[in-house]
């Protein structure tokens, strides 16, 4: 945290006075932008928005990834708004054009944004972000929880499946040799890789249904977004899936991409993800599994005093989605895909993750 420090000092005492001797005065807003664009730091852009000489050269991709960020701290609706609101002098600037005739087209902006959202340029960036300002913290808590992305495209068909062969009932005879039980994915993640965990994930639109805070169950059309949240409301692992995957199904692959990032101490979680194999798993990484207890049958067992006071921190992940959907563009999705949508989501989260590092130092 020590290099976070002296970055945040910096930009206080010798940025924000550079700037505003150049421009008008900041705002609070342009400067959580540059904020965030500091703490982004000087990432290499994809291959895919490099020019290698062929064609006509294209439009700065730097500036239109600025102006994605942009987007994303004053939460626009849409890129016409972002580009209505480029007009104004400091932000245009800060975004890297001098005068309004060079801000690009719509259809550019879509290019681009296209680009940024193949492979997982943008997940990478988050993870640099958490590396390098927060990877020698040690965090006390993980929250693991997910919320509804709802989405404005068609159910994607779901491949049929084939018949399942009927398992006979009863005790083999003796020369009779069956097939063994498939395992279910729970049961496969803790030995596969992180790669292998992620690419069995479904991540196709269709319906998804959750209780809310009310305990009433709610449908949406669209995706789920996977998230662990450390002390400080800091989002360090991110997965989008399908809306229907059960949350169960991506705590592992969230605990395998997290301990790679940060080192914690107690993993907290919702009856959702009352499993052993989760509870298994958690220990294996040497953590402390603190879940809900899942009364599936019988009698609701509840946490000790102790454990209940921890587990109080699980909100954490609750604001974090919040933040998301209210300030940053988490319930403002006009793309189409699961490309596309974690893009969008992680302009937003880019933006929060900034916002809190430089938090905890205030």
């Amino acid at each position: 945290m020590h290099a976070l420090s002296s970055l945040w000092f910096s930009i206080q005492t010798k940025l924000f006075p550079a700037l505003e001797e150049e421009l008008d005065p900041l705002t609070e807003k342009q400067k959580q932008f540059v904020t965030v664009m500091e703490l982004l730091g000087c990432q290499p852009l994809p291959a895919a928005c490099r020019w290698w000489g062929n064609g006509r050269k294209p439009k700065d991709r730097k500036a239109l990834l600025k102006a994605f960020v942009a987007k994303a701290v004053y939460n626009f609706a849409t890129t016409e708004l972002l580009v209505e609101n480029l007009s104004c002098k400091n932000l245009r600037r800060l975004c890297g054009w001098e005068h309004q005739s060079e801000i690009p087209s719509l259809s550019t902006f879509s290019r681009a944004f296209a680009q940024f959202a193949e492979g997982d340029w943008l997940v990478k960036m988050h993870e640099a972000m958490v590396r390098n300002h927060y990877g020698d913290k040690l965090a006390g808590h993980v929250s693991r929880d997910s919320t509804a992305i709802s989405a404005r495209e068609k159910l994607a068909k779901k491949m049929a499946k084939p018949p399942e062969p009927k398992r006979k009932q009863g005790r083999p005879k003796n020369d009779e040799e069956r097939a063994p039980k498939e395992l279910k994915r729970l049961e496969l993640q803790p030995n596969r890789s992180l790669e292998e965990n992620l690419a069995d994930l479904p991540c196709i639109c269709d319906v998804g249904s959750k209780k809310n805070s009310k305990g009433r169950i709610e449908s949406w059309i669209g995706y789920k977004l996977h998230a662990d949240v450390v002390d400080g409301d800091i989002p360090v692992s991110l997965v989008l899936t399908s809306a229907s995957v059960h949350d169960s199904q991506v705590a592992i692959p969230l605990a395998q991409i997290s301990t790679g990032r940060v080192e914690s101490l107690y993993d907290l979680m919702d009856a959702a993800y009352d499993a052993e194999e989760i509870k298994k798993y958690s220990k294996r990484l040497g953590h402390v599994p603190l879940i809900d207890n899942n009364p599936r049958r019988g009698k609701k067992i509840p946490l000790a005093p102790a454990e209940k006071a921890r587990y109080r921190n699980r909100t954490s992940a609750e604001r974090v989605f919040s933040m998301l959907k209210d300030n940053h563009g988490g319930s403002n999705i006009r793309v189409r895909g699961p490309q596309k949508v974690m893009a969008h989501l992680m302009f937003g989260m880019l933006v929060i993750t900034a916002t809190q590092l430089v938090r905890l130092l205030l």
